[in-house]
């Protein structure tokens, strides 16, 4: 158990992360609004195959700080880009999860892949979520306001409802258990009030198309065609479609939370991508 201070122009913030293995390294990157704790049936994965595999938490989620800043993408890739700075890496492998996806693709962005070897989006929201006049299919901004109002109404009875529809639940009781989706709801409501409220806009306003068409290392894209949170005709569709030769995996009639539900075909489709 480590942490490091990711200092900005405003403020100095201490990031929580966890170091495990040796060899090439993995950097994983968690969704909204959990913490690193959900690449758990991952990371002993990660290790085993001979990987060096760290994963932290974001900025106002799990161990981390949570202070009273900003949640924006910007700000996020500078706390990504200052871990890999800490860390001495020069060669990294960066996994990111749902919102995770963001802060890679926004560190590409806005830094460069010089000290990036692969990538990999699992259920990530790029390119761009938000329905607009050039980008017709994505979701009305209602959307992202009804998560808000329904957070300052009552943030641990949302956070429920979501979670289960972030497993598809009712349709995968067989894959998952309903004390793991507890869990999962126990770490998002570790979570800073303030940080789950802004990173709705972070991940649902933010347009990375300009980001993605500036990968140009080996990419992987996985969804499953059964996500209710981030579909995949609006999110790993479109960035398997502007990351030239990205690899694309689609897993059938799996949710959002695939990590947890189809985790034995989704670590096989990960691992052979870092070995690759």
């Amino acid at each position: 158990m480590s942490y490091f201070k990711s200092k900005t122009a405003t403020e100095e913030v201490n990031i929580f992360y966890e170091d495990f293995g040796k060899g090439h390294a993995v950097i994983l990157i968690h969704g909204w609004p959990l913490s690193h704790r959900m690449w758990e049936y991952q990371i002993e994965e990660i290790v085993n195959a001979g990987f060096r595999c760290i994963a932290y938490d974001r900025r106002g989620f799990g161990e981390s700080d949570k202070p009273w800043g900003k949640y924006d993408y910007d700000t996020l890739a500078s706390d990504l880009n200052n871990l890999i700075d800490h860390l001495e890496l020069t060669d990294a492998i960066l996994v990111g999860f749902s919102m995770g996806g963001g802060e890679v693709a926004r560190f590409i962005g806005n830094y460069g892949t010089g000290k990036i070897a692969k990538t990999a989006l699992i259920s990530a929201v790029p390119p761009f979520m938000l329905k607009t006049s050039d980008n017709p299919d994505g979701l009305d901004k209602e959307v992202f306001e009804g998560f808000k109002k329904n957070i300052r109404d009552d943030r641990a009875g949302f956070l429920a409802g979501f979670g289960d529809k972030f497993v598809n639940y009712s349709d995968n009781k067989e894959k998952i258990s309903k004390d793991q989706v507890h869990l999962n709801w126990s770490v998002a409501c570790k979570a800073s009030p303030k940080a789950t409220l802004d990173c709705v806009d972070s991940f649902g306003l933010t347009d990375f198309r300009e980001d993605l068409k500036k990968f140009d290392v080996p990419t992987l894209v996985v969804h499953g065609d059964a996500d209710q949170i981030v579909p995949i005709e609006i999110a790993g569709k479109k960035s398997k479609d502007l990351i030239e030769n990205a690899k694309y995996e689609v897993i059938k009639e799996a949710p959002h939370g695939l990590v947890f539900t189809h985790k034995k075909e989704f670590n096989k489709i990960l691992i052979d991508f870092l070995k690759s």
